[in-house]
């Protein structure tokens, strides 16, 4: 359940070597293992504001996005987790802190990932 005091995350694959089909895996594989974690209180698909005009579904998702809400207390827990599974691959982070500050990351490596995590320290401490 989401809560306004909550950090909302958005996780964007952006590896140029995989279609819009491959992201979409991506994102099916890390949602379904984020959605067993006790840290997080939300986790979705973000659904394209602008579906394709034939869509009977009624609308679609936007291909290698995920949001998450997580509690500023289990934020660096979500981030090793992040780390762990996504170390080698080229994501973006976006991160909204509830009083407005947001950061943004990129990180395509383990090494890029431990400054990422660091600059997230830091955001967190409001540094």
């Amino acid at each position: 359940m989401s809560d306004a005091s909550n950090l909302k995350i958005t996780i964007a694959f952006t590896d140029t070597d995989l279609d819009d089909e491959d992201k979409n895996q991506e994102v099916q594989k890390l949602l379904s293992q984020m959605q067993k974690l006790d840290e997080i209180e939300d986790v979705n698909r973000v659904v394209d504001p602008n579906p394709p005009e034939l869509n009977k579904a009624g609308g679609g998702f936007l291909p290698g996005l995920l949001t998450a809400q997580v509690n500023p207390a289990n934020f660096l827990k979500l981030f090793g987790f992040l780390t762990e599974r996504l170390g080698n691959k080229p994501i973006k982070l976006n991160v909204k802190a509830p009083d407005g500050r947001e950061i943004n990351v990129e990180a395509s490596s383990k090494e890029e990932f431990e400054f990422a995590w660091q600059k997230a320290q830091d955001f967190i401490n409001n540094k």
